[in-house]
């Protein structure tokens, strides 16, 4: 287990006085890695310089910064062992603020805008020190932006590494400019769904958004990197010159089936990451989008830099290191490769409460690491980390990338997606098209798709007809859907046709036959005739399939087209489902269906509905349910409503523990170790029931707060690796007695209030109140199984914070589950390499 030098693991974390939080979190309070040491340089008179959110150094080693809601500062960096000297600290003179992107090149000091309300608008600026005097005379405006200010607009600007040009990081709200140059992302700009999507949050905004651009340093060129972010608010390359970016998660969207956590994204050019409004967001196995590196969970990310350079040891100078503001949590993620992109796994490096962590660097002079935290008018500070331990911190080698490595073989093709690049011989196409052969990498798939489709479609159009491999057809098809549906939809939806489904061994082969017909559908529109008759037939011939993911796909195809004999297929579905998301997509999919329904069918969907009420999620999540209930009411004929399901209707839920299985499961027994250590060898070795397993995560209410194969809440650890970290006989005892091992990055907080009451719970967010009173707020989470529910405690209301030795995983999970069930559920968990077990992943 992690061993930590903060005193905070064990002793109180005293705030007091907390009433008008004048000082930042004190830096002997942060938890850091053994042999680390944090010093709180200064703590920022919100009053006079406001809540820093932005940072960079200038070519003499200064550091720059930038208020939210106000001015740039400027400043020399603290000497060793000393706090910053208010004396030395300047204001930039010069109409310009409300900076949420810093970078000092070519001479001047670039300066990212978010704000309506400032003097510039939001946009990309230069400053410019014109009499060589040290002081920045002139703002020259590089682009205007069209952005709504809020904080999903324009944010960080970062030098490219050969030095020439400069990465602009723009948030979802941001459009991209009319007078773009270039787009390396196939301008086939779509939603891509279909059915109307739920949305509650930027209702009607549609691809693109959410986009890395290239720029000059003059700004005359514009070019188009890669798009599809929610709100990535920072980048860094790291050494061989790949982008990597931390792209934020919907919080209303949590323990929904498209809810996406805070991701690390390595950024190659010409991809779409799958951003989308509400219910429409891609899913993980669309190959039409590109995924994420490392899923981190819940929080508001921020800055990113890499350690390169830092006087740490060797890990954490080679780690990308993640800030996050909301949970108060700085990451390090530790990257591999993995083929021509990258994977990787990640630690809680630095954690407080509060701790709102905005921005991050390595300062190359003395080899520290330097953070800032603020935002929102709340407290802000400047620190400085050091490493101090005795374990060696020599620079690592570098190394260089062989000619023929899968990395070089995806940045030469994607060389072919850049500004007048073409395929010049059919050889050089053919020689593509068997790039797309290599299903094992997912990087070369997409790079080798997005070139095609910046190709015109009669050059390569034969070579997706005239295919017979599964792994290379079904990517072409997805291709050819996309940019030529219109034409031909027909043609792709023939092609699928000529596959036998169910031989088809690869699930993503099978996966991305659908998503081809998705494509072909959604652009092409419903088919008519003999071809339209075929498609039903052969859908309606592999419905219900071997997983999941493939019947949620099947489902949605099957609606869209009306076929009657989709809805007692998926209410099936629905009530053998114990996973609330599972559940959710396939009543969310029927609720435009008007046909096929029998009385019987109709009791069993609105009992799931009314069952549904007791479920949580999200600060939308009841807005989401209430538009499926919309939605079904208004597709169901005033005649069909019987006296029973008139009933239902009226019924209102009694607030009450979820029941995710269809039928109520009767208390089993109250388990200890004890009762089930005896079994784990014999008892987990032949064949488990995964599917059981399965069911069992959902009957247990596990997916509430946990992801497991991408599916599930956020607000617990991910479940996906836990194979290669916890034994059976530990796995099962954390289930039994969650209190008996806390981790650090899950733990609780004791908040003790003046009045004598103690909370217990989590900080989700915080802001400074805007009444006049002043003083910043904590929203707490009290409650993991109901994640939308949070309390506002004001910090003037707080005697002190410590952490709690009290887990809030509930106990007795197991208590409704057999011997048998539960050993099913370790399998299920454990085994995640089996290929058995990818039948019934999502």
């Amino acid at each position: 287990m992690k061993r930590f030098t903060s005193v905070a693991l064990l002793n109180v974390l005293t705030l007091a006085p907390l009433p008008a939080q004048r000082t930042a979190t004190p830096g002997e309070k942060i938890k850091v890695p053994e042999g680390f040491a944090v010093e709180l340089l200064y703590s920022v008179p919100r009053d006079q310089q406001g809540s820093w959110v932005a940072m960079c150094q200038d070519d003499k080693g200064r550091f720059i910064v930038s208020d939210q809601y106000g001015s740039l500062y400027r400043f020399p960096a603290p000497p060793a062992n000393k706090a910053l000297d208010p004396a030395t600290i300047e204001t930039i003179d010069l109409p310009i603020g409300h900076a949420q992107g810093l970078c000092h090149a070519f001479g001047s000091l670039y300066v990212v805008v978010n704000s309506r309300s400032s003097r510039t608008g939001s946009g990309v600026f230069r400053l410019l020190d014109t009499d060589d005097d040290d002081k920045f005379d002139k703002v020259v405006s590089i682009k205007e932006l069209d952005a709504p200010g809020g904080e999903h607009g324009p944010h960080a600007i970062l030098p490219t590494p050969d030095g020439r040009s400069l990465m602009v990081v723009l948030g979802n709200q941001t459009q991209l400019p009319r007078d773009y140059t270039h787009s390396r992302v196939p301008e086939l700009w779509g939603e891509d769904q279909l059915l109307p999507p739920m949305e509650h949050f930027m209702k009607g905004a549609r691809a693109p958004v959410g986009h890395i651009a290239q720029i000059d340093p003059e700004g005359e060129s514009w070019e188009i990197i890669a798009t599809g972010f929610r709100n990535q608010y920072d980048a860094a390359f790291n050494r061989e010159g790949e982008l990597f970016t931390y792209d934020a998660d919907m919080e209303g969207d949590l323990n929904t089936p498209w809810y996406r956590p805070t991701r690390i994204n390595h950024v190659i050019s010409g991809a779409d990451f799958g951003w989308r409004t509400g219910s429409a967001k891609f899913p993980e196995h669309y190959r039409d989008t590109f995924g994420a590196a490392v899923d981190i969970g819940p929080g508001s990310p921020t800055g990113v830099c890499f350690g390169y350079g830092a006087k740490f040891p060797r890990k954490y100078q080679e780690a990308l290191f993640a800030c996050d503001w909301s949970y108060g949590k700085l990451y390090a993620v530790h990257l591999s490769e993995k083929g021509s992109t990258y994977g990787g796994s990640f630690e809680e490096f630095a954690s407080a409460t509060p701790l709102p962590l905005t921005d991050i660097l390595i300062n190359p002079r003395d080899r520290a690491m330097y953070f800032t935290i603020g935002g929102r008018r709340v407290q802000s500070g400047l620190y400085r980390v050091t490493y101090r331990g005795k374990e060696g911190v020599g620079l690592p080698k570098q190394s260089t990338l062989p000619r023929h490595s899968p990395r070089a073989s995806r940045q030469k093709m994607e060389l072919l997606l850049r500004k007048g690049a073409r395929l010049q011989t059919p050889e050089d196409l053919a020689r593509l098209w068997t790039n797309i052969a290599d299903g094992s990498d997912r990087g070369l798939r997409h790079a080798a798709r997005a070139v095609l489709e910046k190709h015109p479609v009669e050059l390569w159009k034969a070579f997706v007809l005239g295919e017979e491999d599964i792994n290379r057809a079904a990517l072409g098809l997805i291709a050819l859907a996309r940019a030529d549906g219109l034409r031909s939809g027909g043609e792709v939806i023939g092609k699928v046709l000529e596959f036998d489904y169910l031989k088809i061994g690869g699930k993503q082969d099978r996966l991305n036959l659908l998503r081809a017909l998705i494509l072909a559908l959604a652009r092409g529109g419903t088919p008519q005739g003999e071809i339209g008759g075929r498609l039903l037939v052969w859908l309606d011939g592999i419905y219900p399939a071997a997983s999941p993911g493939e019947n949620r796909e099947l489902t949605v195809l099957l609606a869209f087209l009306g076929a009657p004999s989709v809805v007692p297929k998926a209410i099936a579905l629905l009530e053998n489902s114990t996973s609330q998301e599972e559940q959710i997509t396939y009543a969310m999919n029927l609720r435009f269906m008007k046909e096929g329904w029998t009385p019987a069918l109709r009791v069993k969907y609105f009992r799931w509905l009314a069952r549904a009420d007791n479920y949580h999620g999200g600060p939308r999540f009841r807005a989401y349910l209430a538009d499926i209930r919309r939605d079904a009411m208004a597709s169901l004929p005033a005649d069909k409503k019987t006296p029973e399901l008139e009933r239902i209707l009226k019924t209102k839920a009694r607030e009450n523990w979820p029941q995710f299985s269809s039928k109520p499961r009767k208390f089993i027994r109250s388990w200890k170790m004890e009762d089930l250590q005896g079994l784990l060898g014999a008892g987990l070795e032949g064949g488990r029931n995964f599917a059981n397993g399965r069911k069992m995560f959902g009957v247990g209410s596990c997916h509430v707060c946990h992801r497991f194969r991408n599916e599930g809440g956020a607000v617990g650890p991910d479940l996906t690796a836990v194979s290669g970290k916890f034994s059976p006989h530990d796995l099962l005892e954390s289930i039994v007695d969650p209190g008996r091992e806390i981790s650090d990055q899950y733990g609780a907080s004791v908040f003790s209030l003046r009045n004598g009451e103690k909370v217990v719970g989590r900080i989700m967010n915080l802001n400074r109140k805007r009444d006049g009173t002043g003083g910043d707020v904590y929203r707490i989470t009290t409650d993991m199984m109901r994640p939308n529910e949070t309390r506002a405690i004001r910090a003037e209301e707080i005697l002190s914070i410590e952490p709690s030795g009290i887990s809030m995983m509930p106990p007795g999970l197991l208590s409704i589950m057999t011997d048998n069930d539960i050993l099913d559920l370790l399998s299920y968990l454990l085994s995640s390499g089996d290929p058995k077990h990818h039948l019934f992943e999502n």
